[in-house]
């Protein structure tokens, strides 16, 4: 089972890497970077500052625990383990981070986006509903995907996956930034801190205040 999801794996990354011009990250590797005079007080650069070469070690480069089930017992039944430059410093700069994806039967992805990265995706196990929506007139592509099929999510893009099985699926996820970022649409909308005035959600989703006030509380975070 392990030397099969290595495989995928390994494919997702090689396939991912070559598609790209450049394996470097092109834009900015957070949602915003204040300029600041005095480097001592800063906390990063587009990305983190680099360590002594000297001081490295391969442990830098190195990252355990993919093997493990992400718990699933939540709203949604899914769970994402993201490999991103916060877990695996030697990704510093190389524009390139690894997730994987366990899904309860009938578990969901909800419709989220990577602002800084594309998403290519393969199934280990199970079968997954996925698609994409594109900016302006808003066109969905969607596609059943099943164990070794790949499917890919352009940069920005709002998405999803799904599990329309009767049991558990699995899945491994290769994205082109080291910090790909990730907005997931019904808790940024409904669940921001502070809360989006009720009347802007009322006119632009066209809903009755109650309802919105329900999801506001529904998903204001604990």
């Amino acid at each position: 089972m392990m030397k099969g999801v290595s495989f995928f794996v390994t494919l997702a990354i090689l396939a991912l890497a070559s598609s790209l011009a450049s394996a470097y990250d092109p834009s900015p590797l957070q949602d915003f970077c204040v300029a600041i005079n005095d480097i001592k007080s800063g906390v990063f650069v587009n990305g983190k500052f680099c360590k002594d070469p000297a001081m490295v070690t391969a442990n830098d480069f190195f990252f355990s625990g993919l093997n493990i089930s992400g718990n699933t017992e939540n709203k949604v039944g899914s769970n994402v383990t993201l490999v991103n430059v916060d877990k695996l410093a030697g990704l510093n700069t190389l524009g390139i981070s690894l997730a994987r994806l366990d899904f309860a039967p009938y578990g969901l992805n909800p419709p989220h986006t990577h602002p800084r990265g594309t998403e290519l995706l393969v199934v280990i196990e199970g079968t997954l509903l996925v698609g994409f929506v594109t900016s302006n007139p808003n066109k969905l592509f969607t596609k059943v995907l099943n164990k070794g099929d790949v499917f890919v999510f352009p940069i920005g893009l709002i998405h999803f996956q799904f599990n329309i099985g009767k049991t558990a699926a699995l899945a491994f996820a290769g994205l082109s930034s080291q910090n790909p970022g990730v907005i997931t649409i019904a808790n940024a909308v409904f669940g921001s801190v502070p809360p989006i005035n009720p009347d802007v959600l009322i006119k632009a989703f066209q809903l009755d205040k109650n309802v919105v006030e329900y999801l506001q509380k529904a998903f204001a975070p604990n």
